[in-house]
């Protein structure tokens, strides 16, 4: 299914957040034609009374002046450089990008500001920005994160319907790295019963190990109104089995419980352990288990 764009102007560019370790966020598009399952936006359009199920992505908004407002509000004195997080609430690579190119437009911004930047993505499409990158990263911090929960075909293709496949995002990652632009990976969210089997989680970390990832971090699956009554009902399309644990496991919560959630963090410590990042670092976008807390304006 393919999105209908609605090209609008915004009147600011960079958003404050709260509950990550980031102050700001900016997202060149509102919507997101990936449509993943159990994207966490979910619950903030239902809080914005959009539609946050089969029908959120139809309809993308298009910021089409958002280069020109990050340009005014970088030159502000009162603007501090502070690192900004860019595809906190859409991803700024999913296929409208391909025709806009504003997030491309932004990185210029960026770079010629010196300003820090992180991206998180599920979009291959950023090698195309791959000098931009690298000049930005020659400026200031620049911090790429890829969105890489499971490699197992059929999990993806069942909860992540529009995004490029798994190892094509590793492969972008490698160039990444070749080109000297930090990235790593995110496994994010881990799905209980699916892709917490600990040969899947073993399959990642080694891919990840393998491209030349700078970081890798983990996340589990949380589950608020939005996107809990989405993410069920296409568990009950697909995995209908699976329901009863989830029932049990979400049962008033929008969390795993820690005692249910540790196994999985012990399970992927060790396997970080097995299969050691060649170049490791501290990640500058930290992984979400407080996400519940992000206040985001899309």
């Amino acid at each position: 299914m393919r999105s209908r764009y609605v090209e609008e102007p915004c009147k600011s560019a960079l958003n404050r957040v709260t509950g990550m370790d980031f102050k700001w966020s900016l997202n060149p598009y509102t919507g997101c034609g990936h449509r993943c399952t159990f994207c966490y936006v979910r619950t903030f359009e239902r809080r914005a009374d959009r539609p946050a199920d089969d029908r959120y992505g139809e309809s993308v908004r298009i910021k089409v002046n958002v280069a020109e407002i990050l340009q005014q509000e970088l030159q502000r004195p009162s603007w501090q450089r502070e690192m900004v997080a860019i595809g906190a609430a859409t991803d700024p690579y999913q296929p409208a990008e391909g025709r806009y190119r504003l997030t491309r437009s932004c990185l210029e911004v960026f770079a010629a500001h010196r300003n820090p930047i992180s991206i998180i993505t599920r979009g291959p499409m950023i090698i195309r920005d791959l000098d931009v990158l690298q000049d930005a990263a020659r400026r200031a911090e620049v911090s790429v994160s890829f969105s890489i929960p499971t490699l197992d075909h059929d999990i993806w293709r069942r909860t992540e319907p529009s995004t490029a496949p798994p190892r094509q995002r590793l492969r972008a990652l490698s160039a990444l790295v070749a080109a000297g632009v930090r990235a790593g990976v995110g496994m994010a969210p881990i799905l209980p019963g699916l892709s917490d089997d600990p040969k899947k989680m073993a399959d990642v970390v080694r891919a990840v190990r393998d491209a030349g990832a700078t970081f890798l971090w983990v996340g589990t699956l949380y589950l608020k109104p939005g996107t809990r009554e989405h993410f069920l009902a296409h568990l009950v399309e697909h995995w209908p089995n699976h329901l009863p644990l989830y029932e049990q496991l979400y049962a008033g919560r929008a969390y795993l419980a820690p005692a249910t959630a540790q196994p999985i963090r012990d399970q992927f410590a060790t396997l970080k352990r097995r299969f050691p990042l060649r170049q490791p670092a501290t990640p500058l976008l930290a992984p979400p288990p407080e996400a519940e807390q992000i206040e985001l304006t899309l």
